[in-house]
């Protein structure tokens, strides 16, 4: 094996650092329609941290690694709040959700750079019609095969996740009748949803080397999975997530990630192994959170028990609690609180759709609860 064809791992901690992507909407201010205004919104808004995405009409933002939900917090809240006065500035708007509720993928323009090109010409109406935003969440590691068994146990909560942030109800002016429409767009794209298991960091390597020597993938960025290991930035990253219109449900979900990645780091260094699930059966937990949000049942796993999503996702957070304690994270559970509570963000669209069925209306709620 070529070292060009193995990925080479970074995992030299600290542990538990923390970075977040937002994938966010560039909209017309008027019409709330989607604005292919991504290279006028990077002149405006130069920053390392606002970066392209495949199409002109999504920007993502993207604090640097920070040691808690506070400090992540505040770094995310002032990019958000950089790019709403900078496209306030040019007659644009910012929201963000899993989708947009009326867009038309056939309006979109593909980003002028030659990896999306590349992707567009590999992937073609895949890639075309992928107008979805995402919420992906970093956390850091100091080993190699911790992030592997990290990564090999996150896929049982990935169902929970999707479910608590389930935010895109409405595709191309239409209700789907899902609570995230993202998760099914999003799988027709090749190397999605859940992962498979690694033995260990040799065996990862090995097997993602053998796909880019094979020449199917430039390297393992082109491995889209639900959950990975980042081996180049030292992390484990997370990407189940819709993007979440409050700011304060993006720090809930990342102070749970945290946590959740914590014990599974203990239960690594204390020698353990994991529980082995099916992966057809985490694979339908998934779907049935994409479905129902937290309004449905999922399978109990191990066993073969049908609960109450809410109820599953309560009795994580009750359990995970003191690790975001010692992670400085627990405030910030709060806001799962309030999303098991009040709903989540599909449940707050369908909400305001319901009462005039203006999609339009549905938008611009989105715009006003982005902003910080």
């Amino acid at each position: 094996m070529t070292s060009e064809s193995k990925p080479e791992p970074h995992f030299d901690g600290p542990n538990y650092t923390i970075g977040i992507e937002e994938e966010l909407m560039i909209l017309d201010a008027g019409t709330l329609e989607l604005s292919n205004a991504i290279e006028t919104m990077l002149e405006a808004a130069p920053s390392e941290s606002v970066k392209p995405e495949l199409m002109e009409s999504v920007l993502e933002i993207a604090t640097t690694p920070q040691p808690d939900t506070a400090a992540a917090g505040a770094e995310l809240r002032g990019l958000r709040r950089q790019v709403i006065d900078a496209a306030a500035g040019r007659g644009l708007a910012i929201g963000s959700a899993g989708t947009h509720p009326f867009a038309m993928w056939e309006q979109q323009r593909i980003v002028g750079r030659d990896r999306y090109r590349d992707l567009v010409s590999d992937l073609k109406f895949v890639a075309r019609q992928e107008i979805i935003f995402g919420q992906h969440v970093h956390v850091g590691l100091d080993d190699a095969d911790k992030a592997i068994h990290v990564a090999n146990g996150m896929r049982i909560h990935l169902p929970v996740l999707l479910a608590l942030s389930a935010n895109s109800p409405f595709w191309r002016a239409d209700a789907t009748g899902l609570a995230s429409t993202r998760t099914p767009i999003f799988r027709a794209f090749p190397r999605v949803g859940i992962p498979p298991t690694y033995d260990d960091w040799d065996d990862y390597a090995a097997k993602i080397g053998f796909m880019v020597r094979s020449g199917v993938i430039e390297d393992y960025t082109y491995l889209w999975y639900d959950v990975r290991p980042h081996p180049n930035l030292g992390t484990v990253e997370i990407r189940v997530m819709d993007s979440q219109t409050r700011i304060e449900h993006t720090l809930g979900l990342t102070a749970l990630i945290q946590a959740m990645v914590k014990e599974l780091a203990e239960h690594f260094e204390a020698g353990k192994r994991l529980s082995k699930y099916p992966h057809q059966m985490i694979d339908e937990n998934k779907w049935l959170a994409a479905r129902h949000g937290l309004d449905g049942e999922l399978v109990d796993l191990p066993s073969t028990d049908r609960v109450s999503t809410r109820e599953l996702a309560r009795r994580l957070l009750d359990r995970l609690r003191e690790h975001a304690q010692d992670l400085g994270g627990a405030a910030d559970l709060a806001a799962v609180e309030d999303l098991l509570q009040r709903g989540n963000g599909a449940a707050r669209q369908r909400v305001v759709h319901e009462a005039n069925h203006d999609l339009h209306e549905v938008m611009a709620e989105i715009v006003a609860a982005t902003a910080v």
